[in-house]
């Protein structure tokens, strides 16, 4: 069973339908009890950091979150779920998020935001994650911020857009990645499938 956060912030329904295309079940969820038995949650985000952060907060899922990781979950951030993860951001002023990974989101020059469109993961570390995913492979991308891990060996891929940042984290069961799998096509449910498998 797939968990999928609910917060007000993202496309939920395609989230969904890209895992039940890869033979999951998964279910919406938008209270703290609903995650703190779950074996695989999923976190994703459109929209900007401090209000999801405040969302999360208000909805006492934060903790709710912090529970489920310690006890052993799968945990997959997509494009902002990834960011929330991370200590603070610099979106609109600076925001506390999760700190389940150190660092900082940052803005990439502001001549080169949005990134949109295809862009390449380069491995840096095999994962269970990319199991079956070849080294430079396309994902679709959609964003103004980046993740700046202070440890690097959470890194698993990074992404070359002027700058080399990390498209994919991980330690453990936890991971986030930048672009969103459910619009990247065969490679994206690939990605989703090894998710269910962890």
């Amino acid at each position: 069973m797939i968990k999928i956060v609910d917060y007000g912030m993202a496309n939920l329904g395609s989230v969904r339908k890209a895992f039940e295309a890869v033979g999951a079940e998964a279910v919406i969820v938008d209270r703290p009890e609903d995650l703190r038995d779950a074996s695989h949650l999923v976190l994703p985000g459109v929209g900007a950091f401090g209000d999801a952060m405040k969302n999360i907060r208000a909805n006492g899922l934060d903790e709710a979150l912090r529970e489920a990781i310690d006890n052993g979950a799968a945990f997959l951030g997509i494009c902002l779920g990834l960011q929330v993860l991370f200590t603070e951001s610099e979106e609109k002023g600076i925001h506390r998020g999760l700190d389940i990974f150190r660092g900082k989101v940052r803005l990439f020059s502001r001549g080169l935001v949005p990134q949109i469109g295809w862009n390449q993961a380069h491995i840096r570390r095999t994962n269970p994650l990319l199991a079956g995913i070849p080294d430079h492979s396309y994902f679709y991308f959609v964003h103004s911020y980046y993740v700046d891990p202070e440890d690097r060996s959470d890194v698993i891929a990074e992404t070359d857009y002027h700058i080399d940042y990390a498209s994919i984290v991980g330690r453990g069961r936890i991971y986030g990645i930048q672009f969103h799998p459910e619009k990247s096509q065969k490679l994206g449910l690939r990605i989703l499938r090894n998710f269910t498998e962890l």
